[in-house]
C-alpha cells in the first residue's frame, strides 16, 4: 500500500500545491481543515479515493491526533494573517504547530514539514513573526529531523498579494502601499511545494530552509511590475508608518465593533512586518540545497493577472486589431 500524508490545512494556498505533488508522487493524502465541504476540489488531485478532505480542529489534541492516524509523513501549512475569534496567532501558530509535532512523535511519525516564514523571530514586536518562531522552536523540540521552510512573500493563481493589490488598481488612480522601500524576494507558490515534496521524498538534511525568489525587489517596484503586467498606470502612494498604525487601529475596532462582519484591511501586526525586509538571510540553506531552481516572477504573473486588465482576456486581442488597423 502506497504511503500516507495528512497535510494540516492541505486546502489552503500553500497546502493544495503540496497536496496535489503528494498524489502525483503517489501518496495517499489526507487533507485536515476545518471545513471538508468546501475542499472537495482537492479530491481530482489523485485517482478516486486517494485524495481526501477531513474534519480536523488544529487548537484540539483529539481531533489532531485522529487524522494522523496510519500516516508516514505530516505537513503543517496552518497559518493566520490576522487574529480570527479563537483563531490568534498564538493559538495557531505557536500551540498549533507545536500541537502536531508533539502528536506526530508521540505516533512514531519521524517525517515532518513546517510551513513557517522568513523574519521568524521570537524576539518581534509582530505576533506574527514571534508565534511562527515559537512554532518552529517547537517542532524542533519534538521532532528534531523536521524540515522547516521559511518562504518569502508568496505568489501564485490564489495568492493574496498580486491580485489583492491588483484589484485595488481598478478602483482609483492612486495605489496606496505602506513599507514603499521594504524588500521581499517573492517566491512562487509551486516551488515552495516542491520543496516541501523533495523534504519528505528525497534525502534532505533537516533544519531551517529560507525560501525566495530569483528577484529581491522593494514594495514599490513589485506594485510597478504588477501595473505593466495588468496594462494600467497608477501613482503608487507610500503611507508612513505612524499613519499606518493609526488606520490599522481603526480597522482592527471596526471588524470588533461588526464582530468580523468588516474585515481590517491592514492591522498593527501587518504594519509591524512590513517595516522589515522579508529576503532570505546570507548563508541561510535555501532552494539550491534542495535541487531546486526557483520561478521568476514574469513567468507567471501574466497567466493570472491578465483578468485585471482593462478589457480583461480580450485586451491583447485588441491591441492586435489595433495593429491591423494600422
Amino acid at each position: 500500500m502506497s504511503k500516507l500524508v495528512t497535510i494540516y490545512g492541505g486546502s489552503g494556498f500553500v497546502g493544495r500545491y503540496i497536496a496535489r505533488r503528494m498524489a502525483k508522487a503517489g501518496w495517499r493524502v489526507r487533507v485536515a481543515v476545518r471545513r471538508p465541504n468546501e475542499a472537495i476540489f482537492v479530491k481530482p488531485y489523485g485517482v478516486v479515493g486517494q485524495v481526501e478532505p477531513v474534519l480536523c480542529n488544529i487548537r484540539d489534541d483529539a481531533s489532531v491526533a485522529s487524522v494522523m492516524q496510519g500516516a508516514d509523513a505530516v505537513v503543517n501549512c496552518v497559518g493566520i494573517l490576522a487574529r480570527q475569534g479563537k483563531n490568534t496567532f498564538e493559538a495557531v501558530q505557536a500551540e498549533g504547530a507545536a500541537r502536531v509535532a508533539r502528536i506526530a512523535a508521540a505516533h512514531g511519525i519521524t517525517q515532518m514539514v513546517q510551513i513557517s516564514a522568513i523574519g521568524a523571530d521570537a524576539d518581534s514586536d509582530s505576533a506574527y513573526a514571534r508565534t511562527k518562531a515559537l512554532g518552529e522552536a517547537a517542532v524542533q523540540e519534538h521532532m528534531p529531523n523536521a524540515v522547516i521552510l521559511r518562504p518569502s512573500i508568496i505568489f501564485g493563481t490564489e495568492d493574496q498579494f498580486f491580485n489583492r493589490f491588483a484589484s485595488m488598481s481598478r478602483l482609483g488612480p492612486i495605489l496606496p502601499v505602506v513599507g514603499a522601500e521594504t524588500r521581499f524576494q517573492p517566491v512562487y507558490v509551486d516551488d515552495v511545494a516542491q520543496a516541501a515534496v523533495t523534504a519528505l521524498t528525497g534525502t534532505v538534511s533537516s533544519g531551517v530552509y529560507e525560501l525566495g525568489g530569483p528577484d529581491v525587489r522593494t514594495f514599490r517596484s513589485l506594485m510597478e511590475t504588477m501595473l505593466q503586467v495588468i496594462r494600467r498606470r497608477r501613482l503608487i502612494v507610500n503611507i508612513p508608518f505612524w499613519m499606518a498604525n493609526i488606520m490599522g487601529f481603526g480597522f482592527e475596532l471596526a471588524n470588533r465593533l461588526t464582530l468580523g462582519l468588516f474585515p481590517a484591511q491592514i492591522t498593527r501586526d501587518q504594519v509591524r512586518n512590513l517595516a522589515v525586509d522579508n529576503v532570505v538571510a546570507d548563508g541561510a540553506k535555501g532552494f539550491a540545497e534542495l535541487g531546486i531552481e526557483p520561478t521568476a516572477m514574469d513567468a507567471v504573473l501574466p497567466e493570472y493577472l491578465y483578468r485585471f486588465r482593462p478589457s480583461g482576456q480580450y485586451d491583447a486581442i485588441k491591441e492586435s486589431a489595433k495593429n491591423l488597423r494600422a
